[in-house]
C-alpha cells in the first residue's frame, strides 16, 4: 500500500532521521497545533530511533516542540495493531474480513485504557495508522 505524506511530514522525517540514524517509513502529524507526531520506523531500529536513555527522541522532540511517538512497523496487519496499540499488551488480533475490514484486538484488561488513551487519542491513532498502511477500517478491543 502506498502512503502518502504531506510536505510537512517529509521535513519531519529528514529531521528524524538525521538525528536518529534510523528509517522512518511514515510519519502523521496530530493535533492543531501540530503538538502530537508519530514516526513508524522501520522494524529493528526502535532502538536507534530512541538512543541511549531516550536522547535521540527526546531531541526530535526539543527541535519539533512537539510530543514524538514512535510505532514499529510490521508485513502483517496483525502484528502492526500490536506495535500500534503498544505499551498496551495485545494478546491476540484477528482480522476480519467481511462489508469492511475490521481488526479484533485482545487487550489485557488491566490494559484496556492504555490502549484507548486519554479521550480515545490511542485508539483513534492506531486506527489512523492501520488504515493507512493496510486498508483496515476499524479496531475493535476485546
Amino acid at each position: 500500500m502506498t502512503v502518502t505524506l504531506t510536505d510537512t511530514a517529509r521535513q519531519y522525517i529528514a529531521l528524524f532521521e538525521d538525528e536518529t540514524g534510523a528509517t522512518a517509513r511514515d510519519c502523521v502529524v496530530l493535533g492543531d497545533d501540530d503538538k502530537r507526531v508519530i514516526f513508524v520506523v522501520k522494524p529493528g531500529e526502535m532502538g536507534q530511533a530512541i538512543g541511549p536513555g531516550g536522547k535521540h527522541v527526546r531531541s526530535v522532540e526539543d527541535q519539533l516542540g512537539a510530543d514524538v511517538e514512535l510505532v514499529e512497523d510490521a508485513d502483517e496487519p496483525d502484528r502492526f495493531v500490536v506495535n500500534a496499540l503498544a505499551p498496551a499488551e495485545v494478546r491476540h488480533v484477528t482480522i476480519s474480513e467481511n462489508d469492511d475490514t475490521v481488526a479484533y484486538a485482545e487487550v489485557a484488561q488491566q490494559d484496556t485504557g492504555v490502549a484507548i488513551g486519554t479521550d480515545g487519542r490511542n485508539i483513534e491513532a492506531a486506527k489512523l495508522l492501520v488504515s493507512r498502511h493496510f486498508d483496515v477500517d476499524d479496531i475493535q478491543l476485546t
